[in-house]
């Protein structure tokens, strides 16, 4: 089966819905499909380039259309895409804020209905729309009245066979909206290469990628403070990646309470990977309900570490559910027992991409 996935930028590293979509091509072509990208807005593009990039030994073809196009030349860019390569099927990642800096990319419906071939078109909703939340703003709801006004024309323009999104909520939201999608779980965009490193001297606490602002964190390291009992082994934090300037406030409330840490900032898949691997606990300061839709969640799964959701308060106006293999903090509450991690890898994760697209 030929595909071409459609997102918003291919830089490596510099877009969490990018190195998705090439890990997830990388597996089709290696498991006998033909699978390519085009970046459709890069904002590290500079002209229309073709290139090959590698992703866990697997080479894809990438194209990147620069976000400065017009979108008159991003079309022809495109179409001869499609002449060349004839997919079967084209996938369209979206996210709002992938092809609008708003969020509002009012162009897309109209330019994805020119598009011609004799292909079917798929869509993997990452993102809905604003204003689905209790605490949201009126001015992000009416944000997420266009929004949801934008989604709904591409659907109709490209009269899509395939719909998905990766969680229940989501679903909820877009079935609301007469859109039928199927749950499909992401994968993270660090691939496991590691081996659990035995034994370890801490009880390891890992908080990998951006920290968002809002998060209980003191009440959180009170909490634990207070029952460290708990642990046969000391505590200790490990922070990686790009956590941003969040970060500051929370090496001052561990050093407030004498818990150790280590900042290790950007590195290697592979050093990434072993941390994950060598950690008892992922914290994600993403909001529970918006877990699943996180690769840093999808990438603890996958090296089979349990996440501890420490997050700001983001309650849907409907369609809540209790997450399994997310344990939720309360402050004076804490109940942090270990579960069993059920992985949700890229091998699984294609082979259901495939049946349910086989399946129309």
């Amino acid at each position: 089966m030929e595909i071409l996935f459609i997102c918003g930028s291919a830089e490596i590293g510099n877009d969490g819905v990018g190195d998705y979509t090439r890990r997830l091509c990388g597996k089709l072509i290696k498991s006998g499909h033909d699978a390519q990208i085009l970046s459709l807005c890069d904002h590290e593009a500079v002209s229309f380039i073709s290139e090959t990039q590698v992703v866990e030994e697997t080479s894809v073809i990438v194209h990147r259309i620069p976000v400065a196009a017009p979108n008159d030349q991003r079309l022809i860019w495109l179409q001869k895409i499609l002449k060349d390569f004839e997919p079967d099927w084209i996938s369209l990642q979206y996210v709002p804020y992938s092809f609008n800096p708003k969020g509002l990319p009012f162009w897309l419906p109209s330019y994805l209905k020119k598009i011609r071939g004799n292909h079917k078109w798929h869509i993997m909703f990452h993102e809905l729309w604003l204003g689905i939340d209790t605490e949201s703003s009126i001015k992000h709801k009416c944000i997420g009245k266009l929004q949801q006004v934008i989604a709904k024309k591409i659907v109709h323009n490209t009269k899509t066979h395939s719909i998905n999104t990766q969680n229940k909520l989501y679903q909820f939201f877009l079935q609301s909206q007469n859109i039928k999608a199927e749950v499909l779980p992401i994968c993270g965009n660090i691939p496991l290469t590691a081996v659990k490193k035995e034994p370890i001297e801490f009880a390891q606490f890992v908080l990998f990628g951006t920290i968002h602002n809002g998060a209980p964190f003191e009440d959180f390291i009170k909490d634990l403070s207070n029952n460290s009992d708990q642990f046969e082994k000391p505590i200790k934090f490990v922070f990686i990646g790009k956590n941003g300037p969040e970060l500051i406030k929370y090496t001052a409330i561990l050093d407030n309470y004498n818990i150790a840490y280590e900042i290790l900032g950007v590195q290697a898949e592979k050093v990434i990977s072993q941390v994950l691997r060598d950690s008892d606990f992922g914290i994600s300061t993403t909001p529970y309900f918006q877990t699943e839709k996180s690769g840093v969640f999808a990438a603890y799964k996958e090296h089979q570490i349990n996440t501890i959701c420490v997050s700001r308060n983001w309650t849907p106006t409907k369609g809540q559910y209790v997450i399994p293999q997310i344990i939720k903090y309360e402050k004076n509450n804490l109940n942090i027992t270990p579960q069993n991690v059920e992985v949700s890898d890229i091998n699984g994760i294609a082979a259901q991409f495939i049946n349910s697209i086989s399946a129309v």
